[in-house]
C-alpha cells in the first residue's frame, strides 16, 4: 500500500469544513490529539514524558483536558511506547514505501491509533475515527487521513494476527538499546529483558519494620502476595493506593521490589546516622528512618522534598529526618555519618516498564555522561562517612558502565574504602543477581514468578563500601 492513498480508491484529497480546527468539539478528540503532539515530542525531539504529562507544568494541550482525558493519554502513550517497535514493524508492511522525512505527526497518529486498537479497551471504529479526524484537522497530516482509515481498518481486521506475531517477535527496542542490552546480557537474557519491557511494570509496597512480622495478613487484606524479598506485590495493575487498608495509617509505602534493597545493605541501623544524598522521591528515606536511622536528606528541590515531607508525615516517621535542600557538592556537614546512602542520577533504563520513552530520549551519550556525574559524586559522598561507616552506591541503570565501572573505579583509588560484598541471604530470592565480585545486578527478567503480568522487577545495581580509616 502506498502512502498518496489506499489502493483501488481515488487520489481525492479530504475537505474541511472550517479548517484544521474544525472537529476539535468532537468527542475524545482533544485527548487523541494532545496523545499524537505529545507522543511526537518524545520520539522526534526526545522530551520526557515523565515531563511533558507533569500535572503542573505538563504540555498546555494536556493540562486543558479533564482528569479522565488525561488518564487516557497516559495509557495511549505508554501502550504506544511499549510496543512501538512491533507497531513499526506493522506500519512498515503495511505500507508500501516509508513514511515520509519529517512526517512525525503522522507517525504518531498512525502509533496512537494502532496502540488503541491492538491493546487498549477502545472500540475500533471510535479509534480509526478520531485518529483520522486528528489527521484532517492537522495540515501537515490531511493528505494522509485516506491512508490512516486504511491502515487502521486493516489492523482491526488482523488483530489476532498481529498479536500473534508480536508475541514470538525478537527484541524491538530503539536499535541502540537492543544493541546494548544483547552486548552486555547475551541475547537470550536481552530477550527476556525486552519481553518484561513490554508489560506494565506491578505495584509493591513496602511495609513499615512494626508491621512485617504481619505480611501475610496485610498480603491478604491489600489483596496482595509476599515477595521473597519481603515486599507485598498488590493483584492488579491499577489500584486506588489511597483507599486502601493502612494508607491513613502509614502502615506502607510504594516502593518497587528492586528499589527496596540498597537501603537493606547497610544492616542494623537503630541509632546511627544516616545520610541520603539524593533523597526525592523518600522510598530509601523512609526506610533508613524506619530502620532507626536519624537521617539527613538532600536533595537540589524544595518542591520535591515538600513532597517527601508530606509522605513521611503520613508515614509517621518526620520526627527522624529533616531535609536539606542543596547540591549534594555544596553540602558540608557538622558531623560525619553512620550510613550513606547514594542512589544517583542515571539513565533509568531499569525502569522502562514504567518509563518506556526511556529508550527513545536516552543515548549512549548520555549513559556515558552521568557515568561520570556517577563516579564524581561517589568520590564526593567519601567525605560524608565516618571511619567504620558505610557507602551504599546504588541506581536503576542496567547499564555496568553507571554500575560496575563506576564502584570498580572508585575502589580501585581509594585505599581507605573497600567493598564489602553482598550476601545471597541478604536478597532472598535474588540470589543469582549476587555477581562473583559481591554487587547486585538486578534486570526486569529477575524475581519471575511464573504470571508475567506480576513478574519482574525494575533493573538496578547496588554496591556496598566500608571507610577504613
Amino acid at each position: 500500500m502506498g502512502l498518496s492513498a489506499p489502493a483501488g480508491r481515488r487520489k481525492t484529497r479530504p475537505r474541511a469544513k472550517s479548517g484544521p480546527s474544525m472537529q476539535t468539539d468532537k468527542p475524545g478528540l482533544a485527548a487523541r490529539q494532545a496523545a499524537h503532539r505529545i507522543l511526537g515530542a518524545i520520539l522526534d525531539a526526545k522530551a520526557s514524558m515523565d515531563g511533558l504529562t507533569d500535572e503542573a507544568h505538563g504540555h498546555p494541550h494536556y493540562l486543558a483536558l479533564e482528569p479522565r482525558d488525561r488518564a487516557l493519554v497516559r495509557a495511549i502513550l505508554l501502550t504506544a511506547l511499549r510496543h512501538c517497535g512491533d507497531l513499526d514493524d506493522t506500519i512498515t508492511r503495511f505500507t508500501e514505501k516509508p513514511l515520509p522525512a519529517g512526517a512525525t505527526a503522522l507517525h504518531a497518529i498512525l502509533l496512537a491509533g494502532f496502540a488503541q486498537i491492538l491493546f487498549l479497551d477502545v472500540p475500533d471504529h471510535s479509534a480509526v475515527d478520531l485518529a483520522v479526524a486528528s489527521a484532517q484537522a492537522d495540515p501537515r497530516s490531511r493528505r494522509f487521513s485516506g491512508l490512516v482509515n486504511a491502515l487502521l481498518r486493516r489492523a482491526a481486521r488482523e488483530k489476532e494476527t498481529l498479536l500473534a506475531r508480536y508475541a514470538t517477535a525478537p527484541v524491538r527496542a530503539p536499535q541502540w538499546f537492543a544493541d546494548r542490552l544483547a552486548e552486555i546480557y547475551g541475547p537470550e537474557t536481552a530477550v527476556a529483558i525486552d519481553a518484561c519491557h513490554r508489560l506494565e511494570a506491578p505495584i509493591d509496597l513496602t511495609l513499615k519494620a512494626a508491621e512485617r512480622d504481619k505480611a501475610d495478613a496485610w498480603a491478604e487484606r491489600l489483596g496482595a502476595i509476599v515477595l521473597p524479598t519481603g515486599s507485598l506485590r498488590l493483584g492488579g495493575l491499577s489500584r486506588d493506593l489511597v483507599s486502601l487498608d493502612g494508607f491513613d495509617d502509614g502502615a506502607w509505602w510504594v516502593q518497587d521490589a528492586a528499589a527496596a534493597m540498597p537501603a537493606r545493605l547497610f544492616g542494623n541501623l537503630s541509632g546511627k546516622t544516616a545520610l541520603d544524598c539524593c533523597a526525592a522521591p523518600g522510598g530509601k528515606t523512609a526506610q533508613l528512618a524506619d530502620a532507626g536511622a536519624n537521617v539527613t536528606a538532600l536533595d537540589m528541590s524544595a518542591n520535591r522534598l515538600k513532597r517527601l515531607s508530606a509522605n513521611l508525615d503520613r508515614l509517621g516517621l518526620s520526627g527522624s529526618c529533616h531535609t536539606v535542600a542543596t547540591d549534594m557538592f555544596a553540602f558540608a556537614p557538622d558531623e560525619l555519618f553512620d550510613a550513606v546512602l547514594l542512589d544517583a542520577p542515571c539513565s533509568s533504563t531499569g525502569t522502562v516498564r514504567r518509563h518506556p520513552d526511556v529508550p527513545y530520549t536516552k543515548s549512549l551519550a548520555d549513559i556515558a555522561k552521568l557515568a561520570d556525574l556517577q563516579a564524581r559524586m561517589l568520590d564526593k559522598t567519601a567525605e560524608f562517612v565516618a571511619p567504620g561507616g558505610m557507602i551504599v552506591f546504588s541506581n536503576c541503570s542496567l547499564d555496568p558502565d553507571e554500575g560496575e565501572a563506576v564502584a570498580r573505579g572508585f575502589a580501585g583509588k581509594r585505599t581507605d574504602f573497600e567493598i564489602v560484598p553482598i550476601r545471597r541471604e541478604e536478597a532472598p530470592g535474588l540470589e543469582d543477581a549476587i555477581t562473583s565480585d559481591g554487587f547486585l545486578r538486578l534486570t526486569p527478567a529477575h524475581l519471575d514468578l511464573g504470571d508475567p503480568p506480576i513478574s519482574g522487577v525494575d533493573g538496578f545495581f547496588a554496591v556496598r563500601f566500608r571507610r577504613l580509616a
